[in-house]
């Protein structure tokens, strides 16, 4: 029974962020290799968080809750998102599965649960049905929403490589192994710290305060997966250097002179890139683009676009 507590939140989450993937979805021992492998972070960031452990307990052995907080910002949540992320970026940065934005939201949240299953079976064998049923409703999501962060911002610094935005990349990328990192060090940081205190009130306004972040962090990771999974988009290069992206659902399919039937830029046949016809400049965005919907932002192409001309 408390197996079966552990692992429920876990595949409840893993089930609702998989079936958000709305145009292609991943195969299924692809996300299992990512599982296992996210399991395997825990024991890199137990010997972390042992080694922070001592170096604080040494510097502020008096200070028990600047100690807490400091552990859980510079400590836990670097050391877990990072290990996070490495596994993420080995398996996936240049699998040929990462074919759309959405992809990268569902890679990372299937790392971060298979962290959050080996941990919170611990937890929960140690400490019971009540630990169990506090965690399906904080920590798990807690660990899923953190994911959502990084895999989101994960997908935009692959779309900017692709782009050729080196700028981009750098800050996407940068933004998809901090943030994460900083979110869960808060989400620790306010009940370690409260835990802490020797003050009553002190230790009961940190547990409001937690309760309010938790609300907020769940309400906003909702809404990205909901809009991430909405605009879902293929990030492939069109050809004749045309640095856009484009959405196969709206393109629709076409056939290759080799017969066979084809929906992204490439026949899967024979390799002959996608017929492009004229080019024209999206009157919202001003992105190139070769097809009926805008790459960028999804605006249909104008019937009156003359060839290769702004239509701004």
């Amino acid at each position: 029974m408390l197996f079966a507590l552990a692992l429920i939140p876990v595949i409840g989450l893993l089930i609702y962020i998989y079936v958000k993937d709305k145009n292609e979805k991943e195969p299924i021992g692809l996300l299992i290799g990512l599982f296992f492998a996210g399991m395997a972070t825990v024991i890199t960031a137990i010997i972390a968080e042992l080694i922070g452990q001592v170096i604080l307990e040494f510097i502020f052995p008096y200070a028990p809750v600047i100690k807490m907080v400091l552990f859980a910002m510079i400590v836990v949540g670097p050391a877990e998102e990072l290990g996070k992320y490495v596994v993420l970026r080995l398996i996936t940065w240049k699998s040929k599965h990462f074919n759309y934005s959405y992809d990268a939201i569902v890679y990372a949240v299937f790392v971060s649960l298979g962290f959050a299953a080996l941990e919170n079976i611990e937890y929960v064998f140690s400490n019971g049905i009540g630990t169990a049923i506090l965690r399906m409703f904080t920590a798990i999501p807690g660990h899923a929403c953190f994911a959502v962060f990084m895999g989101y911002f994960y997908s935009k610094a692959k779309y900017a490589k692709i782009k050729g935005d080196k700028k981009g990349q750098s800050k996407y990328t940068c933004l998809s192994i901090f943030l994460p990192m900083v979110i869960h060090g808060i989400y620790d940081a306010i009940i370690m710290g409260g835990e802490a205190s020797e003050y009553d009130i002190l230790t009961g306004l940190s547990l409001l305060l937690w309760i309010g972040y938790i609300i907020f962090l769940f309400t906003f990771s909702v809404i990205i997966v909901n809009k991430a999974s909405k605009n879902d988009f293929c990030i492939l290069m069109l050809p004749q250097d045309i640095q856009t992206i484009y959405r196969p659902s709206v393109i629709g399919k076409w056939k290759c002179i080799c017969g066979a039937e084809n929906s992204l830029n490439f026949c899967s046949n024979c390799g002959k890139a996608r017929p492009v016809g004229d080019t024209w400049n999206c009157p919202r965005c001003g992105t190139l683009s070769a097809f009926k919907f805008c790459g960028n932002c999804g605006t249909p192409k104008p019937a009156e676009a003359p060839a290769g001309q702004s239509l701004s």
